[in-house]
């Protein structure tokens, strides 16, 4: 069994976000996929399937993006599940727009989501990094990835959702590299055309979708797994 787990934070609201992509990519794998629909579970909801022979528990954390290790780890301890049978869709600021990378184990780069699965799980589970941009000024950051994508993202931000879906009979397998070729020549044609500047800054600058300030995060509600 795999847990797939996409980042984002609850409510409407938020739902265009970029710091929501995760959230995105699991929505369309689990329509495209026929999964059984989403159920409050593991403090979050979560919907059962199947891809290429392989059962699916898809997750998406209803605790805000910065506690979202907690959904995690209810989930993987329920179903006895090892760290690398957990695959995390998140946003990634150091990727240009449309562009995706597949990780193994390493560093949470700041990520708060991340950091949070780090600390219940430890770093040994897999990541499909998605690009959303770089603002290009560390201090635009926050604003960037806490407001809906642009316009201009529609085009590039539809072909990837779709083809993140289309392919994960590829990811569940463990094939990467062929899930990453694929979606690249899915989605290059729709793809900006100019790198983001780089900068010196690293993910640590992303809040990763700390909740503001003045929200309190999801309640947990009795009988929750």
């Amino acid at each position: 069994m795999l847990l797939l787990v996409g980042l984002g934070n609850p409510g409407p609201e938020y739902a265009k976000h970029r710091h929501n992509i995760g959230f995105m990519a699991v929505d369309e794998i689990v329509r495209r996929h026929s999964f059984q629909p989403f159920r409050r579970r593991f403090l979050g909801l979560a919907a059962e399937g199947e891809i290429a022979g392989v059962r699916v528990l898809a997750l998406k954390p209803q605790t805000f993006m910065n506690d979202s290790g907690r959904s995690v780890e209810a989930a993987r301890a329920f179903y006895k599940l090892e760290p690398g049978d957990v695959v995390v869709f998140h946003d990634e600021i150091d990727l240009i727009g449309g562009k995706v990378r597949v990780k193994h184990g390493g560093g949470h780069a700041g990520h708060n989501g991340l950091r949070s699965i780090h600390e219940h799980i430890g770093p040994d589970y897999r990541r499909v990094r998605l690009g959303v941009g770089h603002p290009g000024d560390r201090n635009r950051v926050v604003s960037h990835v806490l407001r809906p994508f642009a316009k201009a993202d529609e085009e590039w931000l539809q072909a990837l959702i779709a083809s993140l879906a289309a392919h994960a009979a590829l990811l569940v397998k463990g094939d990467d590299q062929a899930y990453m070729s694929k979606v690249a020549l899915d989605v290059k044609p729709h793809q900006p055309k100019r790198e983001a500047p780089k900068t010196a800054d690293k993910q640590t600058d992303n809040p990763t979708a700390d909740k503001p300030a003045a929200e309190t995060p999801a309640k947990d509600k009795p009988g929750e797994a």
